[in-house]
Order: C-alpha cells, then structure tokens, then sequence
C-alpha cells in the first residue's frame, strides 16, 4: 500500500513540474506593410518568451504580451 501511494504521489509531482514548465500566453501581433493586428497565442517560460517566439526576424511581424 505504501508503494502505491508513493508512486502515486510521484506521478502527480512530475505531471505538475511538467506543466508548469512552459504556459500558454496570449500576444497581440503586427503584421508588415498591411499592419493588421491579431491576437495569438504560444508557449513559453514566460510572456515574452512566448511572443518573441512568434516575432519573425524581418520585422514583418512583430509581437507583444497581450
């Protein structure tokens, strides 16, 4: 019984250290020359991780915690 709940106790700690690592963020985006705005969503450590991951390197798109 004791190694059923230590196992299982061990299995719910790893699940929760897994999910915390990266969250969802919500950024708000500008797109090029059109400058159309939208709102996307990526994951990250954290907000700025997450929108800099959608920025593209031309500045085409541009992306900021929403």
């Amino acid at each position: 019984m004791k190694k059923i709940i230590g196992v299982s106790a061990f299995a719910v700690l790893g699940m929760i250290a897994l999910s915390s690592c990266k969250k969802e963020y919500t950024c708000t985006c500008v797109t090029g020359l059109s400058s159309t705005t939208t709102t996307e969503t990526n994951k990250g450590k954290d907000a700025e991780d997450a929108c800099d991951d959608l920025t593209s390197v031309l500045s085409l798109k541009v992306c900021v915690p929403a």
